[in-house]
């Protein structure tokens, strides 16, 4: 199994989404999927709305970090398959920004593969977020 780390321009859509899903139902010795949809949320900074993040990464560094958290997460969770897609560009608040689909033969493999996954994203992955607010001023998104 191979990890992909696809960065898309803006929003993920849809589609994307729908198209990764299917493709797992392709591999029959999958009993489960677990999928993680990150949202844009419209927080309230300094009493200003945030609107946006605009992200940004370094994309080598990405792909080695996406490939190692793969390596990690496929052995102790037994996963079959898993889909990282994360945007990069601007993306409106209630709009998606990160997409994971993490498949095993058992529910609980998914289900905690997927959690460590986006966790181990959010924590390493080198994306940043410069959060746009209703002032076009902006400052950098802090993960909490």
């Amino acid at each position: 199994m191979s990890t992909t780390l696809t960065f898309v321009d803006g929003p993920i859509s849809q589609a994307l989404i729908v198209e990764s899903i299917a493709s797992f139902s392709q591999q029959t010795q999958i009993g489960a999927h677990s999928i993680f949809l990150g949202q844009v949320r419209k927080d309230v900074l300094d009493d200003k709305d945030v609107l946006a993040i605009e992200y940004s990464t370094y994309t080598e560094m990405a792909q080695e970090v996406a490939a190692k958290i793969s390596e990690d997460c496929r052995g102790k969770f037994e996963l079959q398959g898993l889909e990282i897609v994360h945007s990069l560009g601007a993306v409106k608040a209630g709009e998606i920004c990160l997409f994971v689909i993490a498949a095993s033969r058992h529910r609980k493999n998914a289900i905690e593969g997927c959690a460590e996954i986006v966790e181990r994203i959010k924590q390493d992955l080198p994306v940043w977020g410069k959060e746009i607010l209703q002032d076009d001023s902006h400052q950098w998104k802090v993960n909490r």
